[in-house]
Formats: structure tokens, sequence, C-alpha cells
């Protein structure tokens, strides 16, 4: 009999921001359905009605769709499957494979409190186990039995052999006293009602697997494959932390990071394959195996990002990239940008030297406006009364220029060098660069000439001469 396909799920609770621990687990997920022919599943855990909203869940949906990371089943919410948990607790009761307890949250906290305190540790000690309580007996809670003896024990595709001794879990809720459903319990009956034959997950679930063994084998059924991710961790080791850390994937889109760099970014958070840095989407989905993804924590290092950012800038290809740039050159336009050859030459320069989105469209942005504010101190140190002389020389020869081209521009500033004592090219440059761009960063100045045309560029170097003049 040939083995089910592979089966994978993303479950996130729409309470916030999409994280990018979560979506490095997505893109496992993803991935790992990718590379083996299988089916990757959304489903969204809503429970928690009070804290889910409508915008964390569409924040969910647009950065699963921004990097690339489409489902091909769901999204299923687990708000509408409430019938089948009660039934899959009715179905625990019938089987005495669960029981009623009436233990009230107060007797259990002071049952508790003795137990720590005579030195033991303290799990559910069946006062109810054998009661043999009704539905009539009143408010309760539904308890699991957990096996007294025994481990409950999973080969992790991570961590490798893992469990933990039943009789540490004890008899846990499966149902509150309201009626609703406990985590681990919905988790297990979602997992089995969609076939999901690998539960790809953070390793902060793997103390929650012991458990959701006892429930699939309460049900006599089996458990799916586990895997458990490492955590993602900053530079210092710590476990990431949104006051302190940058976490929001919708974060890292706004400043300016490619989808591209983005993902390739997440998937070598713990993951590897050989020597190999850059992956393109396709790479990831053909290469992708639980069996390199390293145990230790992983760091998230945003020099890494900034690197490879800058990597698929490079690469991303003419349309793609003004795609990405529209909304980051329209913050820096006042509004809609037309792609003009001009621009379009402008950022082929400035491929080499753009760490980011942000940074590229504010180094266009001399393109983009009429005028540009004066660094002041750019200004201060480049435009000179001193300077005012060969400013003035480069500006009249400038204005006589036939062909406003980078090598024809290249030569006049030459030719000014030479009339002015062989003067270096920074000296006159920079005065140049500050007057056409505002400040001291730019691609190489014949070719920001170049691009920002003749009269523009004249009327704004003879703006720069007028304040060199006046010191």
């Amino acid at each position: 009999m040939s083995p089910s396909p592979v089966r994978t799920r993303f479950a996130p609770s729409p309470t916030g921001f999409l994280h990018i621990g979560s979506a490095r687990t997505a893109l496992y997920n993803w991935a790992f359905a990718r590379r083996t022919g299988g089916r990757f599943c959304l489903r969204i855990e809503d429970t928690d009605r009070e804290r889910s909203t409508a915008e964390s869940e569409a924040a969910i949906y647009d950065g699963l769709g921004w990097l690339g990371i489409e489902w091909d089943e769901g999204p299923l919410r687990q708000s509408e499957r409430t019938e089948l948990y009660q039934a899959a607790i009715e179905e625990l009761l019938a089987k005495d494979r669960a029981y009623r307890c009436t233990c009230t949250r107060e007797e259990l906290e002071a049952r508790k409190q003795a137990t720590i305190a005579a030195g033991r540790k303290w799990t559910y000690d069946g006062r109810c186990r054998d009661a043999a309580h009704g539905p009539a007996c009143g408010p309760h809670t539904v308890r699991i039995r957990v096996p007294e003896e025994g481990k409950l024990a999973w080969d992790d595709l991570v961590f490798g052999p893992s469990g933990q001794d039943a009789r540490e879990i004890g008899d846990m809720i499966v149902r509150r006293s309201d009626g609703g459903p406990l985590y681990n319990l919905a988790v297990v009956v979602d997992d089995l009602e969609m076939g999901i034959t690998h539960v790809v997950r953070g390793a902060d679930h793997h103390s929650n697997t012991p458990l959701q063994i006892a429930i699939y084998q309460a049900l006599g059924r089996t458990p799916p494959a586990f895997a458990h991710v490492p955590l993602i961790v900053g530079r210092d080791g710590k476990k990431l932390s949104k006051r302190r850390d940058p976490v929001s994937l919708q974060q890292f889109r706004e400043e300016g990071v490619l989808a591209d760099a983005m993902r390739n970014w997440l998937v070598r958070i713990g993951w590897s394959h050989g020597d190999q840095e850059t992956f393109a989407r396709e790479e990831i989905a053909a290469l992708f195996d639980l069996a390199a993804v390293h145990r230790s924590s992983a760091q998230a290092d945003p020099s890494k990002l900034a690197w490879l950012n800058q990597q698929w800038i490079k690469r991303l290809p003419e349309e793609a990239l003004l795609d990405a740039l529209a909304p980051h050159l329209a913050r820096v336009a006042g509004g809609p940008v037309t792609p003009t050859d001009a621009l379009r030459k402008l950022l082929e320069l400035l491929r080499e030297r753009s760490r980011n989105l942000v940074e590229m469209a504010e180094l266009a942005r001399f393109l983009l406006v009429d005028a540009v504010p004066l660094d002041a101190k750019a200004a201060a140190k480049h435009l000179k009364p001193e300077g005012a002389a060969v400013l003035a020389d480069l500006h009249a020869r400038l204005a006589a220029l036939g062909d406003w081209s980078a090598p024809a521009l290249e030569a006049v500033f030459h030719e000014v060098r030479a009339r002015h004592g062989d003067l270096a090219l920074g000296k006159l440059a920079q005065p140049v660069r500050v007057a056409l761009t505002g400040g001291e960063v730019s691609p190489p100045i014949f070719d920001t000439l170049a691009v920002l045309g003749k009269p523009r560029s004249l009327a704004r170097i003879e703006a720069a001469l007028a304040r060199a003049r006046g010191g």
C-alpha cells in the first residue's frame, strides 16, 4: 500500500500582525508540501472571539500572498467547526476515555498548593476519575483519561526521539465548564478531519504534543508525524520581542524589503542547503527538507537580510522592481509616479547602491520632485564662496554643451578641472551632487546629470551657485 500524500497545514490565530516566526512556519509547511508533491492547507484558529479580528485575518492572507505562499485548501475556521469538537468529546465520554469533573477552580487551587507545599509536583489528582458523573451533575469540565503508565512518545522529524511520561501529564481538561473545547482537543480534531500527515510547527508547541498524542490514542486514531522547528531569536540570543525587535512581516515590507529577500531570509533561519545563500521561490520548493532543519535556536540577523535584499534588488526584472517600488516612489513624490525613460535609467544606476526600496526611492527623489531641499551640513561643507568661481565656470560650460550625455559631461568636468589648477574631481563633483540631489550620495555625477536632464540640472546648479556666493 502506497503512503498517503503529504498534507501540511498552517494554523495561525488572527489576533494581531503576522509574526515572522509564524511566516517562517507557513513557509516551511508550504515548501515541504511542494517538494513532496503534497497539499498545503490553511486553518484560522479563531476560537478566541475577544481577540480575533477581521483585520488580523486579512493581514494573514495579505502576508502569505506577498511571500508567494499559496494554499491548496482553506481557509477553514475553528469558529465554524464547534459541532466537530463536541462530537469528539461525546465520543470520548461514550468510550469512557474521558469523564466529567465537578471540581471547582477554588478546590483545584487549594489541592494544588497543598501538593506543592508537600514537595510534590502537581497533576490532577483524579478526584472525579471514577465518580461516573452523568450529564446532570451540574457545572463541570470534561477531562481526558491519560494513561497512568507508559510514555507518550514520538520520533520528531527535527528533534528526534521525544516524549513525556504519561503520569507527569495527568488527566487534562478538554472541555471547559462553559462547554467550549480547549486548544489541544480542537487541534487534534481539526488535523484528523483535514487529513494532516505532517504537523510542522514551532518548538514552543513541543510540550503540547504528548497530550495531543494521548487524545489521538483515546480517539483510536494514529497521530501524524511531528516536526518542531526551533524558535527564532535575536542577535543577543533572546526570544524575539515585539517591544525590542522588528517582528511584524508588514513592518519589513513597509521598510522596503522585497518579498524574494524576505522569503529567502526566513527559509535560511534554521535551515541550510550546503553553502548556498540565495534561494528563489522555485528552489525553496524543490530543495527544502525537514531533515536539514537545525535543532538549535535560529538567529534572525538583520544584516543578512539587508545583504539578501540588495542581492534581490540587483536581479529583480525591471517591471517587477517598478511595481514593488511604486508605493515608495509615490510617498517620495507626493503622488503616483509614471515610469519614464529617465526613471528607468536611474533605477538601473541605483540597484548597486540600494539596500532596500525605501532607500532606493529616497535616492530617486531628486528626479521626482521639482525642487530638492539642500541638506544643511552638506551645503555648508560643499557650497562655499571660495568654490563659487569654479562652479560658475562649470555652469557656463554646461550651458553651452549640446551633447548632454555622460561621456560629454565627463569631458566638460575634466576641462574645467584643468582650467582651475587640476582640481580634484571630488572638489567639483560634490558641490554639483549637493546642487542636484540635496545631499552627498548619488550615482556617478555624470550619470546623475544625464538622467536629470539639461534644463533642471542647470537650474539647480545656478541656485546652488547663488547660495555659494552668498556664503
